[in-house]
């Protein structure tokens, strides 16, 4: 395991924009004390404040297995890793949990979280833990620029989840005032 530091929300101080579009994260719902949980890759969603707390705010489509257990247990957590293993997040991004272990075909360990009952990952880099505040569901009459629904032609819209930030450690790039790769 990574040596990581806990970070205060307000000293919380990544490359957000690289973070999301270009390193990823794992999304991760479920109980690993049971043993049942899952994770998925994702690279839509962002940090902010939302009724006075930190909030991370990740999407999830109806048709993805995580689905299910975010919609069925409390917390979730981010883990984010350096570029070695991109193959990995690819690969659980790209393969379905429904079909089996897929966590198994790649170099990554789930592990017991500090502060939820969904499991992080070991090898991670920056360790965000929440627990869910609000959901929503994309509508398409909503959306003002109507290029969006481009983004749907299953038509399976996003469900929109707001989680409080429990908890972020992570190597010390992530502080306010460490220089960043």
């Amino acid at each position: 395991m990574k040596e990581l530091i806990e970070i205060p929300f307000v000293d919380f101080q990544p490359r957000i924009h690289h973070l999301w579009l270009n390193q990823w994260f794992l999304l991760t719902s479920g109980d690993y004390a049971s043993n049942h949980y899952n994770t998925m890759t994702v690279a839509w969603g962002y940090f902010g404040i939302m009724w006075n707390k930190p909030t991370a705010v990740v999407v999830v489509r109806p048709t993805r297995y995580t689905y299910e257990f975010i919609n069925r247990y409390d917390t979730f957590s981010l883990c984010s890793f350096d570029k070695s293993y991109h193959k990995d997040l690819n690969l659980l991004g790209s393969k379905s949990g429904r079909d089996g272990d897929k966590i198994s075909e790649t170099a990554l360990t789930p592990g017991k979280s500090s502060k939820i009952e969904a499991p992080v990952f070991r090898e991670a880099e920056l360790i965000i833990e929440c627990r869910k505040s609000y959901q929503h569901d994309f509508k398409p009459e909503n959306f003002l620029n109507k290029s969006i629904d481009r983004n749907y032609p299953q038509k399976d819209y996003h469900r929109m989840f707001f989680g409080e930030i429990l908890s972020i450690r992570g190597t010390e790039k992530y502080m306010a005032g460490q220089r960043q790769e």
